[in-house]
Protein backbone atom coordinates (compact mmCIF):
# COMPACT_ATOMS: atom_id res chain seq x y z
CA UNK A 1 0.00 0.00 0.00
CA UNK A 2 1.20 3.49 -0.71
CA UNK A 3 1.35 6.31 2.06
CA UNK A 4 2.66 9.58 2.19
CA UNK A 5 3.27 11.77 5.44
CA UNK A 6 2.34 15.30 5.35
CA UNK A 7 5.96 16.75 4.54
CA UNK A 8 5.37 14.58 1.28
CA UNK A 9 2.00 16.42 0.91
CA UNK A 10 3.55 19.98 1.29
CA UNK A 11 6.86 19.16 -0.54
CA UNK A 12 4.78 18.01 -3.60
CA UNK A 13 1.97 21.18 -3.85
CA UNK A 14 4.89 23.74 -2.71
CA UNK A 15 4.05 27.40 -0.94
CA UNK A 16 1.52 28.65 -2.69
CA UNK A 17 -2.15 30.62 -2.27
CA UNK A 18 -3.31 28.55 0.73
CA UNK A 19 0.54 29.32 2.13
CA UNK A 20 0.26 32.81 1.58
CA UNK A 21 -3.43 33.23 3.44
CA UNK A 22 -2.07 31.50 6.44
CA UNK A 23 0.83 33.45 6.20
CA UNK A 24 -1.03 36.60 6.42
CA UNK A 25 -3.41 35.74 9.20
CA UNK A 26 -0.57 34.72 11.50
CA UNK A 27 1.45 37.76 10.15
CA UNK A 28 -1.48 39.98 11.55
CA UNK A 29 -1.28 38.29 14.63
CA UNK A 30 2.21 38.83 15.04
CA UNK A 31 2.01 42.46 13.51
CA UNK A 32 -0.39 43.21 17.26
CA UNK A 33 2.03 41.28 19.43
CA UNK A 34 4.90 43.62 17.88
CA UNK A 35 2.88 47.11 18.73
CA UNK A 36 1.60 46.23 22.74
CA UNK A 37 5.10 45.00 23.19
CA UNK A 38 6.53 48.15 21.47
CA UNK A 39 3.95 50.30 23.23
CA UNK A 40 6.09 49.65 26.52
CA UNK A 41 8.49 51.54 25.51
CA UNK A 42 6.41 55.02 25.23
CA UNK A 43 3.81 54.09 27.77
CA UNK A 44 6.04 54.29 30.94
CA UNK A 45 7.63 57.50 30.44
CA UNK A 46 4.33 59.75 29.94
CA UNK A 47 2.44 57.24 32.61
CA UNK A 48 5.07 58.63 35.40
CA UNK A 49 4.56 62.19 34.24
CA UNK A 50 0.96 61.79 34.12
CA UNK A 51 0.65 59.72 37.75
CA UNK A 52 3.77 60.72 39.20
CA UNK A 53 4.68 57.08 39.39
CA UNK A 54 8.13 56.17 40.73
CA UNK A 55 11.21 55.09 38.37
CA UNK A 56 10.62 51.78 39.98
CA UNK A 57 7.08 51.77 39.65
CA UNK A 58 7.77 52.55 35.74
CA UNK A 59 9.43 49.21 35.45
CA UNK A 60 6.75 47.37 36.88
CA UNK A 61 4.61 48.68 33.96
CA UNK A 62 6.93 46.68 31.51
CA UNK A 63 7.63 43.35 33.93
CA UNK A 64 3.59 43.04 34.67
CA UNK A 65 3.06 42.44 31.01
CA UNK A 66 6.36 40.08 30.61
CA UNK A 67 4.85 38.55 33.66
CA UNK A 68 1.62 37.71 31.91
CA UNK A 69 3.43 37.17 28.71
CA UNK A 70 5.12 34.15 30.55
CA UNK A 71 1.98 32.34 31.98
CA UNK A 72 0.43 33.01 28.48
CA UNK A 73 3.29 31.28 26.50
CA UNK A 74 3.09 28.12 28.68
CA UNK A 75 -0.44 27.81 28.88
CA UNK A 76 -1.16 28.83 25.35
CA UNK A 77 1.46 25.96 24.25
CA UNK A 78 -0.03 23.50 26.35
CA UNK A 79 -4.11 24.11 24.56
CA UNK A 80 -2.88 24.12 21.67
CA UNK A 81 -0.72 21.03 21.77
CA UNK A 82 -4.50 19.47 23.68
CA UNK A 83 -6.90 21.47 22.18
CA UNK A 84 -5.65 22.61 18.64
CA UNK A 85 -3.97 25.66 17.37
CA UNK A 86 -6.84 27.47 15.90
CA UNK A 87 -8.28 27.45 19.68
CA UNK A 88 -5.90 29.70 20.53
CA UNK A 89 -5.95 31.89 17.37
CA UNK A 90 -8.91 32.57 18.55
CA UNK A 91 -9.22 33.02 22.53
CA UNK A 92 -5.82 34.93 22.63
CA UNK A 93 -7.33 37.02 20.09
CA UNK A 94 -10.51 37.71 21.88
CA UNK A 95 -8.59 38.35 25.55
CA UNK A 96 -5.28 40.84 23.63
CA UNK A 97 -8.30 43.16 21.84
CA UNK A 98 -10.69 43.33 24.47
CA UNK A 99 -8.08 43.85 27.55
CA UNK A 100 -6.06 45.97 25.28
CA UNK A 101 -8.84 48.62 24.38
CA UNK A 102 -10.00 48.90 28.18
CA UNK A 103 -6.88 49.34 29.37
CA UNK A 104 -7.18 52.59 27.67
CA UNK A 105 -9.75 53.37 29.73
CA UNK A 106 -8.33 52.83 33.36
CA UNK A 107 -9.03 55.04 35.95
CA UNK A 108 -5.64 54.85 38.00
CA UNK A 109 -1.99 53.48 37.64
CA UNK A 110 -3.04 50.25 39.36
CA UNK A 111 -6.31 49.14 37.34
CA UNK A 112 -3.70 49.88 34.39
CA UNK A 113 -1.16 47.12 35.43
CA UNK A 114 -3.83 44.21 36.18
CA UNK A 115 -5.15 44.94 32.69
CA UNK A 116 -2.08 45.31 30.97
CA UNK A 117 -1.08 41.45 32.80
CA UNK A 118 -3.94 40.40 30.81
CA UNK A 119 -3.18 41.74 27.78
CA UNK A 120 0.40 39.68 28.61
CA UNK A 121 -1.14 36.93 28.51
CA UNK A 122 -3.10 37.38 25.41
CA UNK A 123 0.15 38.30 23.84
CA UNK A 124 2.10 35.17 24.75
CA UNK A 125 0.55 33.22 22.36
CA UNK A 126 2.90 34.38 19.68
CA UNK A 127 4.53 31.47 19.41
CA UNK A 128 1.07 29.52 18.51
CA UNK A 129 0.75 31.72 15.06
CA UNK A 130 4.51 31.01 13.97
CA UNK A 131 4.39 27.42 15.20
CA UNK A 132 1.05 27.07 13.16
CA UNK A 133 2.36 28.95 10.24
CA UNK A 134 6.03 26.76 9.87
CA UNK A 135 3.37 23.62 9.78
CA UNK A 136 1.89 24.64 6.30
CA UNK A 137 5.48 25.34 5.05
CA UNK A 138 7.71 23.00 2.92
CA UNK A 139 10.71 21.85 4.89
CA UNK A 140 13.28 22.78 1.94
CA UNK A 141 12.67 26.93 2.13
CA UNK A 142 10.84 26.86 5.68
CA UNK A 143 13.82 29.13 6.46
CA UNK A 144 13.29 31.80 3.88
CA UNK A 145 9.46 31.79 4.63
CA UNK A 146 10.17 32.09 8.63
CA UNK A 147 12.15 35.00 7.61
CA UNK A 148 9.62 36.24 5.67
CA UNK A 149 7.09 35.68 8.43
CA UNK A 150 9.57 37.93 11.01
CA UNK A 151 8.93 40.94 8.55
CA UNK A 152 5.42 41.33 10.01
CA UNK A 153 6.93 41.38 13.63
CA UNK A 154 9.09 44.51 12.24
CA UNK A 155 5.80 45.94 10.82
CA UNK A 156 4.12 46.01 13.71
CA UNK A 157 7.53 47.77 15.50
CA UNK A 158 8.00 50.73 13.26
CA UNK A 159 4.11 50.97 12.88
CA UNK A 160 3.81 51.33 16.45
CA UNK A 161 7.06 53.93 16.71
CA UNK A 162 5.04 56.13 14.30
CA UNK A 163 1.63 55.53 15.99
CA UNK A 164 3.30 56.95 19.13
CA UNK A 165 5.24 59.70 17.57
CA UNK A 166 1.81 60.79 15.89
CA UNK A 167 -0.97 60.31 18.48
CA UNK A 168 1.22 60.97 21.67
CA UNK A 169 2.36 64.39 20.50
CA UNK A 170 -1.04 65.49 19.53
CA UNK A 171 -3.59 63.21 21.52
CA UNK A 172 -2.89 61.27 24.60
CA UNK A 173 -1.54 57.79 26.02
CA UNK A 174 -5.15 56.37 26.00
CA UNK A 175 -5.53 56.92 22.66
CA UNK A 176 -2.31 55.01 21.82
CA UNK A 177 -3.24 51.93 23.70
CA UNK A 178 -6.80 52.08 22.30
CA UNK A 179 -5.12 52.66 18.64
CA UNK A 180 -2.97 49.69 18.97
CA UNK A 181 -5.63 47.49 20.00
CA UNK A 182 -6.95 47.39 16.38
CA UNK A 183 -4.93 44.83 14.53
CA UNK A 184 -5.92 42.45 16.79
CA UNK A 185 -9.88 43.27 16.27
CA UNK A 186 -9.07 42.20 12.32
CA UNK A 187 -8.18 39.02 12.78
CA UNK A 188 -11.73 38.19 14.26
CA UNK A 189 -13.92 38.24 11.14
CA UNK A 190 -11.48 36.21 9.33
CA UNK A 191 -11.07 33.14 12.02
CA UNK A 192 -14.16 31.16 10.20
CA UNK A 193 -11.71 30.76 7.06
CA UNK A 194 -8.65 29.44 9.38
CA UNK A 195 -7.27 25.99 8.73
CA UNK A 196 -6.22 23.74 11.57
CA UNK A 197 -3.07 22.36 11.16
CA UNK A 198 -2.66 18.93 9.55
CA UNK A 199 0.24 17.98 11.40
CA UNK A 200 -1.69 18.57 14.63
CA UNK A 201 -5.03 16.61 13.02
CA UNK A 202 -2.42 14.01 12.47
CA UNK A 203 -0.77 14.09 15.48
CA UNK A 204 -4.45 13.57 17.15
CA UNK A 205 -5.36 10.52 14.59
CA UNK A 206 -7.87 12.87 12.81
CA UNK A 207 -6.21 11.78 9.31
CA UNK A 208 -9.82 12.43 7.71
CA UNK A 209 -10.28 15.82 8.94
CA UNK A 210 -5.66 16.57 7.81
CA UNK A 211 -6.78 15.20 4.53
CA UNK A 212 -9.59 17.40 4.01
CA UNK A 213 -7.16 20.43 4.64
CA UNK A 214 -4.30 19.21 2.45
CA UNK A 215 -7.37 18.89 -0.45
CA UNK A 216 -8.27 22.40 0.35
CA UNK A 217 -4.52 23.40 -0.14
CA UNK A 218 -4.06 21.28 -2.92
CA UNK A 219 -7.35 23.12 -5.01
CA UNK A 220 -5.94 26.53 -3.92
CA UNK A 221 -2.71 25.86 -5.07
CA UNK A 222 -3.62 24.19 -8.11
CA UNK A 223 -1.80 20.78 -7.36
CA UNK A 224 -2.54 17.25 -6.22
CA UNK A 225 -1.59 15.57 -3.79
CA UNK A 226 0.70 12.27 -3.32
CA UNK A 227 -1.66 8.93 -4.42
CA UNK A 228 -1.82 6.81 -1.69
CA UNK A 229 -2.84 6.62 2.23
CA UNK A 230 -2.12 9.60 4.47
CA UNK A 231 0.13 8.33 7.19
CA UNK A 232 1.70 9.74 10.21
CA UNK A 233 5.28 8.34 11.39
CA UNK A 234 5.11 10.41 14.86
CA UNK A 235 8.75 10.96 15.94
CA UNK A 236 10.36 7.95 14.41
CA UNK A 237 11.87 10.26 11.19
CA UNK A 238 13.68 11.74 13.66
CA UNK A 239 14.80 9.19 15.67
CA UNK A 240 13.04 10.22 18.97
CA UNK A 241 11.91 6.70 19.46
CA UNK A 242 14.00 3.29 18.28
CA UNK A 243 11.97 0.96 19.70
CA UNK A 244 9.16 0.55 16.67
CA UNK A 245 9.03 -1.85 13.74
CA UNK A 246 9.53 -0.94 10.76
CA UNK A 247 6.54 -2.83 9.71
CA UNK A 248 5.03 -0.37 12.14
CA UNK A 249 5.99 2.70 10.67
CA UNK A 250 4.00 1.67 7.22
CA UNK A 251 0.81 1.68 9.08
CA UNK A 252 -1.46 4.35 9.16
CA UNK A 253 -2.10 5.93 12.38
CA UNK A 254 -5.85 5.06 11.78
CA UNK A 255 -5.16 1.86 12.18
CA UNK A 256 -3.37 1.62 14.97
CA UNK A 257 -4.30 1.87 18.48
CA UNK A 258 -4.14 5.61 19.94
CA UNK A 259 -1.62 6.24 21.86
CA UNK A 260 0.51 9.02 23.91
CA UNK A 261 3.27 7.98 20.94
CA UNK A 262 0.69 10.32 18.74
CA UNK A 263 -0.63 12.70 20.73
CA UNK A 264 -0.24 14.09 24.11
CA UNK A 265 -3.89 13.57 25.07
CA UNK A 266 -4.33 12.17 28.41
CA UNK A 267 -5.40 13.67 32.07
CA UNK A 268 -1.67 14.21 32.33
CA UNK A 269 -0.93 15.43 29.53
CA UNK A 270 1.09 18.07 30.24
CA UNK A 271 3.55 16.15 32.68
CA UNK A 272 3.96 13.82 29.87
CA UNK A 273 4.53 16.27 27.74
CA UNK A 274 7.26 18.07 29.88
CA UNK A 275 8.79 14.44 30.58
CA UNK A 276 8.99 13.92 26.61
CA UNK A 277 11.37 17.57 26.27
CA UNK A 278 13.55 16.27 29.40
CA UNK A 279 13.74 12.81 27.77
CA UNK A 280 17.10 11.95 26.93
CA UNK A 281 17.30 12.81 23.55
CA UNK A 282 15.62 16.11 24.07
CA UNK A 283 17.59 17.06 27.14
CA UNK A 284 20.22 18.91 26.07
CA UNK A 285 18.38 20.90 23.18
CA UNK A 286 15.40 22.08 25.69
CA UNK A 287 17.90 22.97 28.28
CA UNK A 288 19.59 25.24 25.89
CA UNK A 289 16.84 26.03 24.14
CA UNK A 290 15.56 27.46 27.84
CA UNK A 291 18.93 30.01 28.45
CA UNK A 292 18.79 31.19 24.80
CA UNK A 293 15.11 32.23 24.88
CA UNK A 294 15.44 33.40 28.23
CA UNK A 295 19.03 35.32 26.82
CA UNK A 296 17.90 36.65 23.70
CA UNK A 297 14.13 38.23 25.30
CA UNK A 298 16.70 39.77 27.71
CA UNK A 299 18.12 41.64 24.93
CA UNK A 300 16.09 42.34 22.72
CA UNK A 301 13.03 43.81 24.27
CA UNK A 302 16.30 45.32 26.78
CA UNK A 303 17.68 47.31 23.61
CA UNK A 304 14.35 48.48 23.00
CA UNK A 305 14.20 49.94 26.07
CA UNK A 306 17.60 51.28 26.19
CA UNK A 307 16.52 53.19 23.15
CA UNK A 308 13.81 54.89 24.92
CA UNK A 309 15.82 55.58 27.81
CA UNK A 310 18.94 56.17 27.67
CA UNK A 311 18.86 59.88 26.35
CA UNK A 312 16.46 61.08 28.85
CA UNK A 313 19.04 58.97 31.21
CA UNK A 314 22.00 60.45 29.91
CA UNK A 315 20.58 63.92 30.33
CA UNK A 316 19.38 62.95 34.28
CA UNK A 317 22.99 62.02 34.79
CA UNK A 318 24.49 65.06 34.01
CA UNK A 319 24.64 68.85 34.17
CA UNK A 320 22.55 69.75 31.14
CA UNK A 321 19.23 68.28 32.33
CA UNK A 322 17.43 72.51 31.62
CA UNK A 323 19.30 73.34 28.70
CA UNK A 324 18.29 69.94 26.88
CA UNK A 325 14.55 69.16 28.52
CA UNK A 326 12.93 70.05 25.89
CA UNK A 327 14.19 68.18 22.91
CA UNK A 328 13.50 64.74 25.01
CA UNK A 329 10.24 63.72 23.66
CA UNK A 330 11.19 64.47 20.05
CA UNK A 331 14.89 62.39 20.21
CA UNK A 332 12.55 59.64 21.78
CA UNK A 333 10.24 59.16 18.85
CA UNK A 334 12.78 59.83 16.56
CA UNK A 335 15.30 57.52 18.19
CA UNK A 336 13.00 54.45 18.89
CA UNK A 337 11.88 54.84 14.99
CA UNK A 338 15.21 54.63 13.29
CA UNK A 339 15.94 51.83 15.76
CA UNK A 340 12.91 50.00 14.62
CA UNK A 341 13.93 50.22 10.73
CA UNK A 342 16.84 48.59 12.11
CA UNK A 343 14.82 45.34 11.94
CA UNK A 344 14.82 45.05 8.55
CA UNK A 345 18.35 44.24 7.60
CA UNK A 346 18.45 42.40 10.02
CA UNK A 347 15.94 40.16 8.61
CA UNK A 348 17.33 40.13 5.28
CA UNK A 349 20.93 39.29 7.03
CA UNK A 350 19.26 36.63 8.74
CA UNK A 351 17.47 35.67 5.01
CA UNK A 352 20.56 35.37 3.27
CA UNK A 353 22.25 33.07 6.10
CA UNK A 354 19.86 30.79 7.40
CA UNK A 355 19.61 28.10 4.87
CA UNK A 356 22.73 28.91 3.16
CA UNK A 357 25.13 29.23 6.72
CA UNK A 358 22.51 26.98 9.13
CA UNK A 359 20.22 27.48 11.99
CA UNK A 360 23.15 27.48 14.74
CA UNK A 361 26.10 29.21 12.71
CA UNK A 362 23.82 31.77 12.23
CA UNK A 363 22.20 32.10 15.57
CA UNK A 364 25.52 32.32 17.17
CA UNK A 365 27.29 34.35 14.79
CA UNK A 366 24.15 37.74 15.27
CA UNK A 367 24.69 36.72 18.81
CA UNK A 368 27.98 37.86 18.94
CA UNK A 369 27.82 40.90 16.76
CA UNK A 370 24.58 41.86 18.78
CA UNK A 371 27.41 41.96 21.77
CA UNK A 372 29.90 43.95 20.03
CA UNK A 373 27.43 46.39 18.84
CA UNK A 374 26.44 47.16 22.56
CA UNK A 375 30.22 47.62 23.81
CA UNK A 376 30.72 51.29 23.03
CA UNK A 377 27.77 51.76 25.48
CA UNK A 378 29.72 50.85 28.50
CA UNK A 379 30.84 54.51 28.46
CA UNK A 380 28.60 57.61 27.70
CA UNK A 381 28.34 58.18 24.23
CA UNK A 382 26.84 61.28 22.15
CA UNK A 383 23.32 61.10 20.82
CA UNK A 384 24.38 59.98 17.57
CA UNK A 385 26.79 57.28 18.18
CA UNK A 386 24.28 55.70 20.26
CA UNK A 387 21.78 55.54 17.73
CA UNK A 388 24.07 54.19 15.51
CA UNK A 389 25.45 51.45 17.82
CA UNK A 390 21.75 50.30 18.90
CA UNK A 391 20.89 50.31 15.22
CA UNK A 392 23.44 47.61 14.84
CA UNK A 393 22.50 46.06 18.18
CA UNK A 394 18.47 46.28 17.37
CA UNK A 395 19.37 44.31 13.23
CA UNK A 396 21.69 41.99 14.97
CA UNK A 397 18.99 41.03 17.71
CA UNK A 398 16.30 40.61 15.46
CA UNK A 399 17.95 38.09 13.16
CA UNK A 400 19.11 36.21 15.93
CA UNK A 401 15.55 36.02 17.38
CA UNK A 402 14.03 35.13 14.52
CA UNK A 403 16.45 32.15 13.43
CA UNK A 404 15.81 30.96 16.94
CA UNK A 405 11.92 31.04 16.58
CA UNK A 406 12.38 29.05 13.48
CA UNK A 407 14.89 26.43 15.35
CA UNK A 408 12.39 25.44 17.91
CA UNK A 409 9.79 24.59 15.92
CA UNK A 410 12.11 22.30 13.74
CA UNK A 411 13.76 20.68 17.14
CA UNK A 412 10.77 19.13 19.03
CA UNK A 413 7.94 16.97 17.21
CA UNK A 414 4.52 17.63 16.59
CA UNK A 415 2.72 16.10 19.45
CA UNK A 416 5.06 18.56 22.06
CA UNK A 417 5.78 20.98 19.31
CA UNK A 418 3.83 24.20 20.75
CA UNK A 419 4.47 22.59 24.18
CA UNK A 420 8.11 22.85 24.22
CA UNK A 421 8.46 26.31 22.03
CA UNK A 422 5.76 27.20 24.55
CA UNK A 423 7.45 26.30 27.86
CA UNK A 424 10.90 27.69 26.41
CA UNK A 425 8.97 31.31 25.26
CA UNK A 426 7.64 31.33 28.99
CA UNK A 427 11.25 31.18 30.32
CA UNK A 428 12.03 33.70 27.62
CA UNK A 429 9.42 36.08 29.29
CA UNK A 430 11.46 35.52 32.34
CA UNK A 431 13.91 38.07 30.51
CA UNK A 432 11.47 40.08 29.50
CA UNK A 433 10.64 40.69 33.23
CA UNK A 434 14.00 41.22 34.50
CA UNK A 435 15.27 43.58 31.66
CA UNK A 436 12.91 46.53 32.65
CA UNK A 437 15.16 46.10 36.42
CA UNK A 438 18.32 46.98 34.36
CA UNK A 439 17.35 48.86 31.09
CA UNK A 440 15.03 51.02 33.37
CA UNK A 441 16.57 50.56 37.81
CA UNK A 442 19.81 50.54 37.18
CA UNK A 443 20.05 53.05 34.33
CA UNK A 444 18.07 55.57 36.29
CA UNK A 445 20.34 55.46 39.34
CA UNK A 446 23.27 56.14 36.73
CA UNK A 447 24.73 53.09 36.81
CA UNK A 448 25.00 52.85 32.81
CA UNK A 449 28.53 51.26 32.80
CA UNK A 450 27.03 48.05 34.88
CA UNK A 451 23.93 47.91 33.12
CA UNK A 452 25.78 47.12 29.81
CA UNK A 453 28.08 44.93 31.48
CA UNK A 454 25.03 42.57 32.33
CA UNK A 455 23.48 42.60 28.64
CA UNK A 456 26.92 41.96 27.50
CA UNK A 457 27.11 38.99 29.35
CA UNK A 458 23.76 37.74 28.66
CA UNK A 459 24.08 37.84 24.78
CA UNK A 460 27.97 36.41 24.88
CA UNK A 461 26.40 33.40 27.16
CA UNK A 462 23.50 32.87 25.08
CA UNK A 463 26.15 32.72 21.66
CA UNK A 464 28.74 30.07 23.16
CA UNK A 465 25.08 28.22 23.54
CA UNK A 466 24.32 28.42 20.26
CA UNK A 467 27.30 26.60 19.57
CA UNK A 468 26.48 23.71 21.81
CA UNK A 469 23.14 22.77 20.56
CA UNK A 470 23.14 19.27 19.49
CA UNK A 471 21.09 19.40 16.20
CA UNK A 472 20.98 21.15 12.98
CA UNK A 473 17.75 21.34 11.32
CA UNK A 474 18.31 23.17 7.78
CA UNK A 475 16.61 21.00 5.58
CA UNK A 476 15.02 18.62 7.62
CA UNK A 477 11.42 17.33 7.89
CA UNK A 478 9.31 18.37 10.94
CA UNK A 479 7.61 14.99 11.70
Amino acid sequence: METYTTDDALTVMGFGKFQALVLAYAGMGWVAEAMEVMLLSFLGPVVREEWNVSPQDESILSSVVFAGMLIGAFTWGFISDRYGRRTVLLLSTLLTCGLGFLSALSPNYFCLLALRFFVGIGVGSGHVFSSWFLEFVPAGNRGTWMVIFSFFWTIGTVLEASLAWVVLSALSWRWLLALSSLPCFLLLPFFRITPESPRYLCAQNRMIDARLILERMANANQAALPLGVLTYHGETKNDYITNTSEDEHLIPVREKEYTPVNAVSSKSGAIAALHKLVSHNLLRSTLLLWFVYYASSFAYYGIALLTSQLSDVNKSCSSDLISEMHQKDGNLYKDTFITSLAEIPGLILSALLVDWFGRKATMCCLMFACCAFLGPLVLHQNEMLTTMVLFGARACGTGGTTVLCLYAPEVYPTSVRSTGVGIATAIGKIGGVVCPLVAVGMLRSCHQMAAVLVFELVLFLAGVACILFPVETKGREMD
